[in-house]
């Protein structure tokens, strides 16, 4: 790009020692990966104990087109005014969403704290690994990039069960005040240990671009989260969401391709190992929320385990999906070949996305912490190699763009998966629903206590589950109650059967996407 005519050098850090500055990242991912998985833990709690099942994916969907936003947005500014500064600025907004979501009366009051959350916290890991790049050449990355799925393996390690027993004894809104401290103490290592920008740089932000782009992700996320629910998705709705998300697209990627300063630069986006890197990512999602959202709501609402069980039943995926990034760093470092553990890692995935289409409320215990467990295998393969392809694939002077464009990518996928897998949950639920409550149940219940009767809040909140018992005490005939809390767990089984086998299909057509990614050198650093 001609316009870019200035070129980062690797920027040596301003401070007593560069292990400083490699602390303060390893602190700030530690603060990001203890909110996820803290947060995985207990989403089917927020829900519940705020009525807010009906709105479960969008706890997940708008909190993510919140950070899809925030990644591009400034990782394009830390490419101007250095990582530090906007590393400083995310952590801020993460301690208001934190703040704001401890408070929360309603969902959806929840919901917007967790919008406003998702505009630090989304945008924080880009910016980790970013950083890294500053601080070391590439063929030091790839070493200091796997090593920092040592933090994030310590949160996975405590987070889930830890975060999971506090909502039980106290209370969800736990974890949001314990994210004050971490991210306080994590703030003041990012100011003492990286350094500052240490070049001017006259690139601008294109406010027109980045405003169009959030119209088209929000409208996209529109489209996908009433389709099914509010409107059928062949009305006119949703087409015109569909057309008018489409048309703004094509306005951005016009945009960016004719700006002299581009959110994601066309030399990102037309690169061939990004596309492919990029698409099977975005793809893997399905079945990544399949884990990572939903089992938590097959534990708790299916098997009926409690916070604290789910949480440490989900460890073991969480640990191995955030300790395998060391191997995979070292692994990359060492044989300068990616393509492989692409192929192992989605081959493994696919195979247990297939074996969760069995999952029901007689699955063994063990049987479901192998079959994820073993997903986490597969998984924590992908942030470090997605992350370190598209660095070796882009000129260093597009370093932030590349990973942002990557984390945007998979932000994207965060927030429209569970947009349509919610929306296919929920119209099953509702079918098998119909079928298999107990015909006498109408005849006991108003249509306000019906309806709430088929809320399938009533399998996570004991305080639901009272109500549910008190209305239909000595109601005929016996075991009315028993019969209608069957009917509930099991249509969500058959409904979260079909997330699974969505996020199946999905990740096998990530593994024979990623088939055809090419092979790219990894010693030298494009200018």
């Amino acid at each position: 790009m001609a316009n870019l005519k200035t070129i980062s050098q690797p920027i040596q850090p301003a401070i007593p020692s560069q292990s400083l500055g490699l602390a303060a990242l390893f602190v700030a991912y530690f603060a990001a990966n203890f909110y996820t998985y803290g947060l995985n833990a207990i989403q089917p709690t927020i829900a519940a104990d705020l009525n807010g099942m009906a709105l479960y994916a969008w706890g997940v969907s708008l909190p993510a087109l919140a950070a899809a936003l925030a990644i591009v947005v400034f990782s394009k500014l830390s490419d101007i005014y250095g990582r530090k500064a906007l590393i400083l600025v995310t952590m801020l907004l993460f301690m208001a969403g934190s703040l704001l979501a401890a408070i929360s009366p309603t969902f959806p009051f929840a919901i917007g704290a967790r919008v406003v959350l998702g505009l630090g916290h989304g945008a924080l890991s880009p910016l980790v690994f970013s950083g890294i790049g500053d601080l070391f050449a590439p063929a030091e990355r790839s070493k200091w990039s796997g090593l920092m799925n040592i933090p994030a393996g310590v949160s996975a390690l405590i987070a889930p069960t830890m975060i999971g027993m506090l909502s039980d004894h106290f209370s969800w809104r736990t974890l949001y005040w314990i994210m004050l401290p971490i991210l306080m103490i994590s703030g003041a290592l990012v100011w003492a240990g990286l350094p500052a920008q240490v070049e001017k740089i006259t690139r601008k932000i294109d406010l027109p671009g980045t405003a169009v782009l959030a119209a088209a992700c929000g409208t996209l996320i529109l489209a996908f989260s009433w389709a099914g629910d509010l409107f059928p998705w062949g009305s006119p709705q949703i087409m015109a969401l569909f057309t008018v998300s489409g048309g703004l697209w094509i306005a951005f990627m016009i945009r960016q391709s004719r700006t002299p300063d581009p959110i994601i630069d066309p030399q990102v986006l037309t690169n061939r190992t990004f596309i492919t890197a990029a698409g099977a990512a975005w793809l893997s999602l399905f079945g990544m929320m399949g884990v990572t959202l939903y089992y938590p709501l097959f534990l708790q609402g299916v098997q009926g385990a409690s916070a604290t069980l789910s949480g440490q039943m989900i460890t073991p995926f969480s640990m191995l999906m955030t300790f395998m990034g060391v191997p995979v760093g070292f692994l990359l470092a060492k044989t300068k070949r990616y393509k492989w553990m692409f192929l192992i890692g989605y081959g493994i995935l696919t195979l247990c996305m297939f074996m969760m289409t069995g999952f029901s409320e007689a699955t063994p215990v063990w049987l479901s912490v192998l079959i994820t467990g073993l997903a986490g295998v597969g998984l924590g393969a992908m942030p470090t190699l997605n992350t370190l392809v598209v660095q070796f694939a882009a000129p260093r002077r597009l370093l932030g763009v590349a990973v942002g464009a990557m984390y945007f990518v998979v932000m994207m996928g965060v927030a429209i998966a569970p947009s349509i897998l919610g929306s296919l949950m929920n119209v099953r639920y509702a079918r098998v629903l119909v079928e298999r409550l107990p015909p006498t149940l109408s005849q006991v219940l108003d249509a306000e206590a019906l309806a709430a009767a088929g809320d399938p809040r009533i399998l996570v909140s004991p305080a639901a589950l009272a109500a549910l018992e008190r209305s239909l005490s000595g109601a005929a005939p016996a075991g009315l109650f028993e019969q209608t809390v069957a009917a509930i767990r099991n249509a969500l089984e058959e409904s979260l059967k079909l997330v699974y086998r969505v996020g199946a299909i999905t990740m096998l057509a990530s593994l024979l996407l990623i088939l055809t990614i090419p092979e790219i050198a990894i010693e030298t650093e494009k200018l």
